[in-house]
């Protein structure tokens, strides 16, 4: 069985997939990159490194296994031993052990195992789809600037001559008769304004007291109106989708027995619907997110029950 590709479809998903007995795959997601020498650029993408000390047995590649070969549980635990030993039995011979489309593994002179990624498989679903590309350099070119000059024309000069002219009365008193008519004019337009202005407001006046009348008097009906509780039920509805399973039990009253000891001890246990085993499985807890579950799962096989392991299932 190719145990390299069930643990390169769990790096799509998860941030961390433990090879039991051996060590564990984490990645970390990294923006866009440029190479300057060669002008490549290289879309986000999900980095792979591994941690020899992460050994523990949480139970999600063997679950994994277990759904997708159509295989026990158990079984599964022991095709991830084997597995395990033909990677040290390798390293040991001091040869390099490669897992396809995740990286390989070789021992330094101190013994120490070295892991190098593979660069072929981008393991971030956001960047589907998308490759390295290679842009040509931008080749900027500096504008010349162009100094224009301004030829300033003269301009003539106008001579005022001053001719000492004798005023007519007449022409006096026609000046004054015309200033008046304006005056006039000009009085009379300020009078028809203020008087439209005066008129308008008042329009607008009356306007505005039929329209907040109508508001007072007019009925609204919402058919079907929604409770306040259904906003409230639905931003409350949380799943949890990962589970530390106790163990699975062909009767029904065992398995209460089982969840009531589990209760008893401090643990919000539960019995998950019969699986396709027709087994009732038992769990410790119920979790939002895999980092508490697989921290909880840490905990307990290592101080209670190195038996209990991490289901990741949707109820």
């Amino acid at each position: 069985m190719n145990i390299s590709h069930h643990i390169s479809q769990l790096l799509y998903r998860y941030p961390c997939v433990t090879l039991p007995g051996f060590g564990a795959f984490l990645t970390e997601t990294v923006s866009a990159t440029l190479q300057e020498n060669n002008h490549t650029f290289f879309p986000p993408k999900k980095v792979i490194s591994f941690n020899s000390y992460i050994k523990n047995n949480d139970g999600l590649l063997a679950n994994h296994i277990s759904i997708v070969e159509k295989i026990s549980y158990t079984d599964a635990v022991l095709v991830i031993e084997n597995a395990v030993k033909n990677l040290n039995s390798t390293l040991e011979a001091g040869e390099i052990s490669i897992l396809k489309n995740i990286g390989l593994f070789r021992k330094n002179y101190e013994g120490n195992i070295v892991f190098e990624a593979s660069s072929h498989v981008n393991y971030l679903t956001d960047s589907f789809g998308l490759s390295s590309f290679v842009s040509p350099l931008v080749k900027r070119e500096e504008l010349k600037k162009v100094v224009e000059e301004i030829i300033v024309a003269e301009k003539p000069t106008i001579e005022l001559v001053s001719q000492n002219r004798k005023s007519k009365p007449y022409l006096k008193y026609a000046a004054m008769f015309i200033m008046s008519l304006g005056g006039a004019g000009f009085g009379y337009t300020a009078y028809v304004s203020q008087q439209a202005e005066i008129e308008t407001n008042i329009v607008r006046g009356e306007v505005q007291k039929e329209l907040n009348t109508r508001i007072q008097e007019a009925t609204f009906v919402i058919d079907n109106p929604i409770a306040s509780s259904t906003y409230s039920s639905i931003e409350e509805r949380k799943t949890y989708p990962f589970h530390i399973v106790f163990g699975s039990f062909r009767s029904e009253s065992n398995a209460e027995k089982a969840k009531q000891e589990l209760e008893n001890q401090g643990y919000k246990s539960r019995i998950l619907p019969k699986n396709d085993q027709d087994l009732y499985p038992v769990v410790y807890g119920s979790y939002a997110t895999y980092t508490e579950a697989q921290y909880d799962a840490t905990q307990i096989q290592t101080t209670k029950d190195k038996n209990a392991w991490l289901l990741i299932e949707e109820l």
